[in-house]
């Protein structure tokens, strides 16, 4: 399969590694994206990851909590300049109402609920198509998670990112959980909570990574082990280091032991977090809008 200038610069953009690296792992992995970024985190260590999760989908994450009882969604659009349109925040915003509230079971049925904005009505769908005709640009309800029954503290990071934290004990020690979240993302709350999906790829790039070092095999399968050991630490909530830690080294487990706090569960959204977005895309609409009003 021959490796296109695009191709490449796709796999850079997820990756941040060198051109010609990009060019090397494609080439390995006969064009087959996935495959190459894989092989370029086994190469270059983490530093090949970090730009993998960035995300292009727009949006807004926006969040409602009336004591014991909230819920948070994420309401995607095309572009950021929507996402800061005051008729779209107000949507968003009144749909997680709506979710806390009502308790739609799903999408669907959260847009069937009653609902009027802008002279559109009568129900939430209806606002939506009429939004979206007014504004000349598509929208979505992506995702949502009502909460009920348990204390709640909720923290968002401007409109980009939300966590909810269920929580018994003490309101600020859950606060700064909900916090901690956003900024360090951990999967899960303890390292058996970890997916076994992430701890098989991880497990697979550290094999790959022990294999490359040429190291005796009884070696080679301690490293895979202590690199495993090293990323449920890192992702497991109770085991991140706490980032107002005043030593540095407190864990979050430790913090709320002191705090007589319980965390039964957190949700983090980010926008348009697994959502592949093409740059192309947006620029091939516009050719065909010009094309079709030519034409009309």
């Amino acid at each position: 399969m021959a490796i296109t200038a695009s191709m490449v610069a796709e796999l850079r953009a997820k990756t941040d590694a060198p051109m010609m690296e990009c060019k090397k792992a494609l080439t390995e992995a006969a064009g087959d994206m996935a495959k190459a970024e894989e092989l370029l985190r086994v190469k270059l260590g983490t530093k090949a990851g970090k730009a993998a999760s960035r995300v292009t989908a727009e949006g807004v994450i926006t969040a409602f909590v009336n004591g014991n009882t909230g819920a948070m969604i994420e309401v995607n659009s095309e572009t950021d300049f929507v996402s800061k349109n005051d008729s779209f925040i107000a949507m968003a915003n009144a749909a997680a109402k709506l979710i806390a509230e009502k308790n739609p079971a799903d999408v669907e049925a959260l847009g069937a609920l009653a609902y009027e904005q802008d002279g559109f009505g009568p129900t939430l769908e209806d606002v939506r198509k009429g939004l979206i005709g007014k504004i000349g640009e598509n929208m979505s309800f992506r995702r949502f998670k009502r909460f009920d029954g348990t204390p709640l503290a909720l923290y968002l990071h401007g409109t980009r990112i939300g966590v909810v934290v269920e929580y018994e004990g003490d309101a600020q020690a859950a606060k700064d959980v909900a916090m901690h979240v956003a900024a360090m993302k951990p999967v899960a709350l303890t390292s058996a909570d970890v997916p076994a999906a992430l701890i098989e790829q991880e497990r697979s790039v550290a094999a790959a990574k022990a294999e490359e070092s040429g190291k005796p095999a009884d070696i080679a399968a301690k490293m895979v082990e202590g690199s495993v050991q090293k990323y449920l630490k890192e992702v497991s909530l109770f085991n991140q280091v706490f980032v107002k830690a005043a030593d540095g080294k407190q864990t979050v487990e430790q913090m709320l032991k002191a705090a007589n706090t319980t965390i039964k569960s957190f949700t983090l959204y980010v926008v348009g977090e697994g959502i592949e977005k093409k740059a192309d895309d947006f620029a091939a609409e516009v050719a065909a809008q010009v094309a079709a009003a030519k034409g009309a």
